[in-house]
């Protein structure tokens, strides 16, 4: 019976034939270990919260009082941070540019004056690329800003002003990846270039010369006057016009309304909805628009910008907006004009 049994496919040992992996046991500890990624990135810019003192003022003051260039540099993934804060400074206001630590060194250090302001970032304050250019840059007068996870470094007890970015831990399972401490940095680097957009009075109209292309540009610099129709694109009727009028002139102008005046001044719009409604209630189409109208539409300045016409939109949820100026009905704008522009 025991040979029997050892030749029987059904009793194949469990090293032979393991259990299926259960789904949820599966899944568990990558969901569990990107939890703990998170808790630990957010732990850490928490903790930044607790330390912004006398020192980030001191920094954004050393800063806006440059009468050069910010320069940043980092190393490795903090270099990668680093990047990013200098593109950040430099579409908010603040004119900077990033140098490689390791390249500063070989020629590239000619790109920094004494006018200017250095902002490091190293985690352990004792990155030797940049310890090996921070004398040199101390020479020529120029200031240093770092941004170390040791306030005990080399490069903080350098530095004119020192943030410290200390993280208890990396995210990282080993402790060994650099994932919270550049959070940390990335933070602290979008906070100093906030402050710094905040104390140069840094606004939309600023911010949209410096993003001139895609969808940011077109948000801050078209105005309503830039894209609503004018003249005689502009559909109305006069107070008087009948329901077959009006209606004329929606199809005409295929802008789904038509504004109703009086001696230029707008006493209302009859739209698509308007007919609609009017459609339930009378029969004769001789009917004074005016008696079907919406009195009191919404409308908007042509001064404004076009993103401002799509909020409204949005916000009363209609698709047509007149524009008036003085009161006096200077255009019309309405949802596919603003499409057409790449406003939305």
């Amino acid at each position: 019976m025991i040979a029997a049994a050892s030749q029987n496919p059904q009793a194949a040992t469990p090293q032979n034939c393991p259990d299926k992996p259960d789904a949820q046991a599966r899944e568990s500890g990558p969901l569990a270990l990107a939890r703990e990624v998170l808790r630990t990135e957010a732990e850490a810019i928490t903790g930044l919260i607790e330390r912004i003192d006398a020192s980030f003022a001191e920094a954004v003051e050393l800063l806006l009082a440059s009468r050069g260039r910010v320069v940043v540099s980092g190393m490795g993934k903090s270099g990668h941070i680093a990047r990013k804060i200098a593109a950040t400074f430099a579409s908010t206001g603040t004119a900077a540019f990033f140098v490689h630590p390791a390249e500063a060194s070989h020629g590239d250090l000619g790109m920094i004056t004494a006018d200017d302001v250095l902002v490091a970032f190293s985690n352990s304050g004792e990155t030797g690329e940049l310890l090996a250019i921070v004398p040199s840059v101390k020479r020529m007068g120029a200031k240093l800003v770092a941004l170390t996870g040791n306030p005990d470094s080399t490069l903080a007890r350098l530095a004119d002003v020192h943030l410290n970015i200390h993280v208890e831990r990396e995210a990282c399972p080993m402790g060994l990846a650099p994932t919270a401490s550049t959070t940390a940095q990335l933070a602290m680097g979008d906070a100093l270039a906030v402050a710094l957009l905040d104390a140069r009075g840094f606004g939309p109209a600023d911010f949209a010369r410096s993003h001139p292309g895609g969808s940011l540009g077109r948000q801050s610099l078209l105005h309503v006057r830039d894209v609503m129709r004018t003249g005689d694109a502009i559909p109305m009727v006069p107070l008087s016009a009948t329901l077959a009028e009006a209606l004329r002139e929606v199809t005409a102008k295929r802008m789904g309304m038509t504004a109703i005046v009086d001696q230029g001044r707008v006493c209302g719009v009859f739209t698509d909805g308007d007919l609609r409604r009017a459609l339930q209630q009378v029969t004769d189409m001789n009917t004074p628009v005016a008696s079907v109208m919406t009195a009191s539409p919404r409308s908007i300045v042509s001064s404004a910008l076009a993103i401002e016409a799509v909020h409204l939109m949005d916000q009363h949820n209609i698709t047509q907006l007149l524009v008036i100026d003085g009161g006096k009905l200077v255009g019309a704008l309405n949802a596919h004009d603003l499409l057409h522009a790449k406003v939305v």
